[in-house]
């Protein structure tokens, strides 16, 4: 039986706002309550420290990000660090494994495959590569987008950041989870495709991949935006 699937655009919403979000969609699901959640957001500048980040890989103090207008976050999601900002296609679902799968890695697969798809749609040939700490999607050896998740009683939470007309250059105050690799984005490889059309196309893979059916989100959940 296929299940329902909220999609909710926050549009563009400070980092810490769209924590606060995520995290009451979480308590949600873990009391047996709302419904699987799909939001997409764009933030501005941001820098976040996953669980296993390292302070090498932040090439600039905090001082020097907040004079930037970078924000700086710590973070229980897994992987590195990562930066956020315009331009960027973030997507954080707030899923309920048991009625799915309980299976981390299978579920970290399939946020991959998700966003494969919804490239090759594109034009766009993205993939994996299969070694240990190379997690992502990437495209020619460069990263198009990072994936760093967090799953407490099998609720999942933070997500991805897919580039699509995002300025590059302010990767250069990061190593981005924690690799000495080139990133690239939707536009750096020639795609003109809006944001829309792309977050469109993810939460359509995204819906296929997870045996998701696409639903309007509540009044409630769109009031957020």
């Amino acid at each position: 039986m296929t299940r329902p699937l909220e999609i909710v655009d926050l549009g563009r919403m400070r980092y810490g706002d769209a924590l606060t979000v995520q995290q009451r969609l979480v308590e949600q699901r873990k009391s047996g309550e709302g419904t699987d959640t799909l939001l997409f957001v764009e933030h501005p500048h941001v820098v976040t420290m996953g669980r296993n980040a390292k302070e090498q890989n932040l090439l600039a103090s905090q001082e020097i990000l907040a004079r930037t207008g970078i924000e700086y976050f710590e973070t229980d999601r897994g992987g590195d660090v990562t930066y956020h900002g315009p331009g960027q296609l973030v997507g954080y679902p707030v899923l309920d494994l048991r009625e799915w799968r309980r299976d981390v890695h299978a579920f970290f697969a399939g946020v991959e495959q998700s966003l494969i798809d919804a490239l090759a749609g594109f034009g766009i040939a993205a993939g994996r590569i299969p070694e240990r700490g190379y997690e992502g999607v990437w495209v020619n050896g460069a990263k198009i987008a990072a994936i760093g998740i967090h799953i407490s009683r099998w609720i999942t939470s933070h997500g991805f950041a897919l580039n699509v007309e995002t300025d590059l250059s302010y990767f250069r105050y990061i190593v981005p989870c924690g690799l000495t690799r080139p990133v690239c984005s939707l536009r750096s490889l020639g795609c003109q495709a809006s944001r829309e059309e792309v977050m469109t196309a993810v939460a359509t893979s995204f819906a296929r991949v997870f045996d998701y059916e696409l639903v309007m989100a509540s009044e409630e959940l769109q009031e957020i935006s």
